[in-house]
C-alpha cells in the first residue's frame, strides 16, 4: 500500500468548507482502493491566523512542509488583512520557497450549458495554461522612494531568468505532445511594449520551437489572446504565459468553463525536490463563508490533479467522471450553478457517484 502524507492548509473563508469535501472524496477513493491511503495533517495558517499572531504561517513553516508528499490549500484572504500580505507571506512564500515554477490550470468545459459563449460545444473549450509561477512580474523586486511625499515613486521590477523560462517552455511543449489534441503551444507575450522581458520571452520560445519541430506554435500579445479566447477558444491547446499574464487569462478561462467554481490549479515542482501544492483559485469568498453556498467542484477537481501528479491517473479520471455525472442533476448543485444544494450535499453526491462507478 502507498500511504501518502498530505499537508492541509484550509486557509480562510470558504476554504475550510471546500477542503472538507476534497478530503471526503480522497477518503472515499482510499476506501474503495486498498492500495492507497492518505494521512492528513491540518495547519491553521492564513489571514485569521495572521490577525492572531501577526504572521501568515509559522516561522519554520516551509521546514514543516518539506516532509509531505503534497500540499492541499483551500483559499487565502480575509477582511482586515491587505491582499499583498496574504498572498506574499503564504502562497508566494510556498511557491517560491519550494521552487514550484509551474502553475498548471486546466480550462475545460464539462457541460455546454455552463459556457457563457454562444454555440460552443464541450470539445471546443479544452486548453491547459502553463504559467510561470516563481518569477516574472511577481518576483517581488522593487521598492518605494520618497514615500509619503508628492514626489513618491513606486518601483516594481519583473525578473525573468533563462533557466526558469527555458524549463517552463520545455514543460509546455512536453505537455502538448502528451495531450495529443492540436499538438500546439501558444505563447502569450507583449513584446511590442515590454522591450526587454517579453523580447527575452519571445526569443526563448523561438529557441524551443526550433527544437520541437513536430509541435505547432503561435504567439499572441496578451490583449489579442484574451480576445481570441472568447472568439475561438477551440483554437487553443497548451498556452504558456508569464506569471501576471497567466494569472489574468486563467480567470477569463474559468469563466469560459462556467465560473470560478470550476477553477482547479496546481503549483508544481517537476523535479519533486520539494512537495507540490494543489489549490482551487476561486478565492476565499468571505461573504458566503459558513453558509454552505460554496461550490466544492474546484477543490475536488484540484484533488484530482494531485492524484494525477502522484501517479494515480485512474483515480483522477474516476473523480472527473463523477463530477460530470453530478452536473447532470442541476437542482442538487450549489446556487452558482442554478441549484439549491449545499457544499456538503454536492460533496456527498460526488462521493456516492464515485462509489457507484467504482
Amino acid at each position: 500500500m502507498k500511504n501518502y502524507k498530505i499537508a492541509v492548509i484550509p486557509g480562510d473563508g470558504i476554504g475550510i468548507e471546500v477542503m472538507n469535501e476534497g478530503i471526503k472524496v480522497l477518503n472515499t477513493l482510499s476506501k474503495l482502493n486498498k492500495d492507497i491511503a492518505f494521512n492528513f495533517d491540518w495547519y491553521d495558517w492564513g489571514c485569521e491566523y495572521y490577525l492572531k499572531h501577526g504572521k501568515m504561517m509559522d516561522e519554520d513553516g516551509l521546514e514543516k512542509l518539506k516532509k509531505y508528499d503534497a500540499i492541499l490549500l483551500g483559499a487565502v484572504g480575509f477582511p482586515g488583512v491587505p491582499d499583498h500580505i496574504s498572498l506574499r507571506d503564504l502562497l508566494l512564500k510556498i511557491r517560491q520557497g519550494f521552487n514550484q515554477y509551474i502553475n498548471l490550470r486546466p480550462i475545460k468545459l464539462l457541460t455546454a450549458q455552463d459556457c457563457p459563449l454562444k454555440n460552443k460545444k464541450v470539445e471546443d473549450i479544452d486548453m491547459v495554461f502553463v504559467r510561470e509561477n516563481t518569477e516574472g512580474e511577481y518576483a517581488g523586486v522593487g521598492g518605494f522612494q520618497r514615500e509619503g511625499t508628492k514626489d513618491e515613486v513606486a518601483l516594481q521590477t519583473s525578473v525573468f531568468t533563462r533557466k526558469t523560462t527555458e524549463k517552463v517552455m520545455e514543460y509546455a511543449f512536453q505537455l502538448a505532445k502528451s495531450r495529443k489534441k492540436l499538438n500546439k503551444v501558444t505563447s502569450v507575450t507583449k513584446s511590442n511594449a515590454l522591450n526587454y522581458s517579453m523580447v527575452f520571452w519571445d526569443r526563448i520560445f523561438k529557441e524551443k520551437s526550433n527544437v520541437y519541430t513536430d509541435i505547432k506554435t503561435e504567439s499572441f500579445h496578451v490583449d489579442a489572446t484574451s480576445m481570441y479566447m472568447l472568439q475561438r477558444p477551440e483554437s487553443f491547446d497548451v498556452v504558456v504565459a508569464s506569471n501576471l499574464f497567466g494569472d489574468i487569462l486563467t480567470d477569463l478561462g474559468a469563466t469560459l468553463q462556467g465560473g470560478l467554481g470550476f477553477a482547479a490549479g496546481a503549483n508544481i515542482n517537476p523535479e519533486r525536490e520539494y512537495p507540490s501544492m494543489f489549490e482551487p483559485v476561486h478565492g476565499s469568498a468571505p461573504e458566503i463563508a459558513g453558509k454552505g453556498l460554496a461550490n466544492p467542484i474546484a477543490m475536488i477537481w484540484t484533488a484530482k490533479m494531485m492524484l494525477d501528479f502522484l501517479g494515480h491517473e485512474d483515480l483522477g479520471e474516476r473523480i472527473m467522471k463523477s463530477i460530470v455525472e453530478a452536473l447532470n442533476n442541476r437542482e442538487k448543485l450549489t446556487p452558482d450553478l442554478g441549484g439549491s444544494g449545499t457544499t456538503n450535499e454536492v460533496g456527498d453526491r460526488i462521493c456516492k457517484i464515485i462509489e457507484n462507478i467504482g
